[in-house]
């Protein structure tokens, strides 16, 4: 919001108009001070500074409605008010009528009602109606004995009370909100710390909606407030990303190398290409870390002993990969590629085009949509593909079913477990041995809230606004059953990013992408090849072009293994580089 008609200095400020500067620290609980009196509201305002400002911000107000205006600011970007010393005696809202109204914002300010010697019972009016905590007859002289003691008590009081107020992200939402849950994912993936608020049965939500002036209907939710203040009303997922500060759009227009996807492939070949000094974008269309950032816990990664999480490899692999000056673009799809002699152009979805010598794809896979009645409808709201970190904490006292047998689902289980009364997982295969590493599959087998059903799958779900149970299929007993369930998490199949990137790159019939060895048919090279040589390993049926991770036809799926066909990846790019 923009200030209006605002002075402030390093103690306090004056506020006219319901404005607020949003230059004031925000580390200070507020002392605010309320009086259309000019003469009366600098001198309470110069005498609390005196004694508080250092550790407070003192800010004074001219009336009623400008007081609430400021209240309403203070709660949208999660600030403290402490203390609220207010004139009875104004014009438009007296001050009993203002108390009123600033118990449904900050309910837990101590309230202090400036009197003259004839509003005597106005003060015993405040003290019934609005739980006043103390009466100040003014004038106080001197401050030292007649002010400063009851606001020392005052102060005490609300510290050995106080809750300090989240400073970040707030989302308040349905519990069952599809876009909620999309948006509390998107934060989640991208590390930005959010509080999460159920509109539902949260008071301090229903508080922060009415100071943002925000009808709590579904079509509204979800509502982001951000650190600044700025109340954004369902926002898409650019609109969250500029808000945040990810960086969405390039710098350069050419580039040495351009890497598509933000997986641990592309962040890989980030930090290599970055290192030895090519001029790097990496291009994501999400979230940075990809499907592997969503694992609450990988324990065979090389170096972590104790295991490291997807989102925390991420992390560092981002700060590394920026520190050594690669460029991270994110929520910015690529939706095109095409050749142009040696040089290589990408389109993406935002119009703009980026072009560059060589370019790495390593969109890696997402999940592969359940094929079963109903599930469409309850995607979101308690059918999730992947993202069991971003609900896991969400399914305390609930019976969680898992499908999928590869360590994904494995670690979900594990994560899941910390929370939920029972996690079930469903694996369609005869034994875990064979999509699941040996020691995921020793941990899940000691975790006694853990169920293995082997040989099962789901065959429909049901429930009204939400899931609330699932057909499950055992081809063991050759029986079905319906079992009440409110949490569905799906790790199954793999369906690869390639859609874009147009006939010149041939893949196979599942779209994956042949690379190297795989374009060489019968010692014949891929079908328009320009070049005398055989493609390079990992290289593509376009020169120049590399595969990379889990988006190429003979993928390994483990971390590792994408990481190191990214790093790889980078070096065929320099032979590419010296001799096309």
């Amino acid at each position: 919001m923009v200030p209006r008609d605002v002075m402030h200095s390093p103690n306090g400020g004056h506020v006219t108009n319901g404005a607020i500067s949003t230059a004031a620290p925000r580390c200070r609980p507020v002392l605010l001070t309320v009086d259309d009196d000019p003469g009366v509201s600098q001198a309470v305002a110069r005498d609390l500074r005196s004694k508080y400002g250092e550790a407070f911000r003192i800010l004074r107000a001219d009336s009623g409605s400008s007081a609430l205006e400021v209240l309403n600011q203070l709660k949208l970007r999660g600030d403290d008010v402490a203390l609220l010393l207010v004139d009875y005696r104004m014009p438009e809202m007296n001050g009993i009528t203002f108390f009123k109204h600033s118990l449904e914002v900050f309910p837990e300010a101590k309230r202090v009602l400036l009197t003259a010697y004839a509003d005597t019972n106005a003060a015993i009016q405040a003290i019934n109606e609005v739980q006043l905590h103390h009466y100040l007859l003014k004038p106080w002289d001197p401050p030292e004995e007649k002010l400063y003691p009851i606001v020392d008590d005052l102060i005490d009081d609300w510290f050995a009370d106080h809750r300090p107020a989240f400073e970040g992200v707030r989302v308040i939402g349905h519990r069952w909100s599809a876009r909620s849950h999309e948006v509390r994912d998107f934060l989640a993936r991208n590390q930005v710390p959010y509080q999460w608020l159920e509109v539902e049965d949260d008071l301090d939500a229903q508080h922060l909606l009415a100071a943002s002036g925000i009808a709590a209907s579904p079509e509204n939710m979800p509502v982001v407030l951000t650190q600044a203040g700025r109340a954004l009303q369902s926002p898409s997922n650019r609109e969250l990303a500029d808000e945040i500060g990810l960086r969405t759009r390039a710098e350069l227009p050419f580039y040495d190398l351009i890497i598509v996807g933000g997986g641990p492939a592309g962040l890989a070949a980030a930090v290599y290409g970055a290192s030895e000094g090519l001029r790097t974008v990496l291009i994501e269309a999400g979230a940075h870390g990809g499907q592997a950032g969503q694992s609450s816990r990988i324990e065979n990664y090389l170096g972590f002993h104790s295991g490291v999480s997807g989102n925390e490899l991420a992390r560092r692999a981002i700060v590394q990969a920026e520190r050594l000056g690669a460029e991270l673009i994110a929520v910015n799809e690529v939706s095109g590629l095409d050749v142009r002699g040696s040089v290589k152009l990408v389109q993406l979805s935002d119009g703009t085009k980026l072009s560059a010598h060589a370019v790495v794809i390593a969109t890696g896979v997402s999940y592969r949509r359940l094929a079963v009645p109903g599930i469409d409808e309850f995607s979101g709201r308690g059918v999730y593909y992947g993202a069991a970190a971003a609900e896991a904490r969400r399914t305390a006292d609930a019976d969680v079913y898992l499908v999928g047998g590869a360590n994904s689902a494995g670690q979900a289980a594990v994560y899941c477990a910390q929370f939920a009364r029972s996690v079930t997982l469903l694996v369609r295969s005869d034994k875990l041995e064979k999509g699941m590493s040996q020691y995921l599959i020793d941990q899940i087998r000691g975790i006694p809230n853990i169920n293995i059903r082997l040989q099962a799958e789901v065959l429909a779900v049901h429930g009204v606004d939400h899931l609330q149970s699932i057909t499950i299929a055992d081809a063991v007993s050759g029986g079905q059953e319906e079992l009440p369930a409110n949490y569905l998490f799906i790790f199954i199949g793999a369906q690869p990013h390639t859609d874009w990137v147009g006939p010149s790159v041939t893949r196979d019939d599942r779209g994956f992408i042949l690379a190297g060895l795989d374009l060489v048919q019968g010692g014949a090279r891929p079908r328009g090849w320009p070049l005398e040589r055989d493609p390079f390993p990992l290289e593509t049926s376009i020169p120049g072009v590399f595969a990379a991770g889990d988006v190429r036809h003979s993928y390994v799926k483990r971390v590792a293994a994408a990481v190191g066909e990214g790093s790889m990846a980078v070096s065929l790019v320099h032979q590419y580089l010296a001799k096309p």
